[in-house]
């Protein structure tokens, strides 16, 4: 009788779920999944901050397409963008290798939900603060860039880490177009093995829960300093 849970199958591929056939061959598991989700929220932290500001342009030329972008990405589901960089980039710019697929739709998805943090962050700045800048004779582009946007992105550091804890999870849908990400990766051994996947995707849940729990304990402890320092 077999044993009821066979941990050999995990300690004889550890290996290939933390960095796949790497360095002997390309990147991939664990190491994969948090290459795109670092290179993601890097790319997504610029992308939802100049959309964010567009978004509260005063030129309405300015702020209506870009909060009608907003809307339609926020309005898709992650897989649909996936697919859409994974036909349209190729057509576009010829080759492009599927990690990079897989970023751009990620950093377009989370840019989107990023220029909501970003607003919420800007907003949550008393407006005093802005007139009285002006007052003083910046104009409001300087007063948002040197007085409100460095407060703002400070309020904004729980929610960014909360949205990697996110963008840590949405690479797993990265398997649909052949990434070997952590998901693909436990995909492949169980099909190769075909004996053991409770084994398997319990280990990769396993795996999921700590890298994301170790960003959601960072994320409070940020909340807690943030606060303290507001309080002094």
């Amino acid at each position: 009788m077999d044993q009821f849970f066979n941990v050999s199958v995990i300690a004889d591929n550890f290996t290939y779920f933390m960095i796949g056939r790497f360095p002997n061959g390309p990147l991939g598991g664990l190491g994969l999944t948090l290459y795109l989700a670092s290179v993601s929220c890097v790319l997504s932290f610029f992308g939802g901050l100049i959309l964010g500001l567009l978004s509260i342009s005063r030129f309405p030329a300015v702020r209506y397409p870009a909060v009608a972008f907003i809307n339609l990405v926020r309005g898709m589901p992650l897989l649909m963008v996936i697919f859409w960089m994974y036909f349209l980039l190729p057509a576009l710019f010829g080759k492009v290798a599927e990690s990079q697929t897989v970023i751009m739709a990620l950093t377009l998805f989370t840019s989107a939900y990023m220029s909501r943090i970003v607003v919420a962050g800007i907003e949550g700045i008393p407006k005093g603060q802005t007139e009285a800048a002006i007052s003083t004779g910046l104009k409001p582009w300087q007063a948002m860039l040197y007085i409100v946007l460095p407060q703002g992105l400070r309020n904004m550091i729980p929610s960014f880490v909360n949205q990697f804890v996110s963008l840590i999870k949405d690479t797993s849908l990265a398997f649909i177009v052949g990434v070997s990400e952590l998901t693909h990766v436990g995909t492949q051994i169980n099909n190769r093995t075909m004996a053991y996947p409770t084994e398997i995707f319990v280990f990769i849940a396993l795996i999921y829960f700590i890298v994301c729990y170790a960003f959601t304990s960072l994320s409070r402890w940020l909340e807690q300093r943030l606060a303290w320092r507001k309080a002094i």
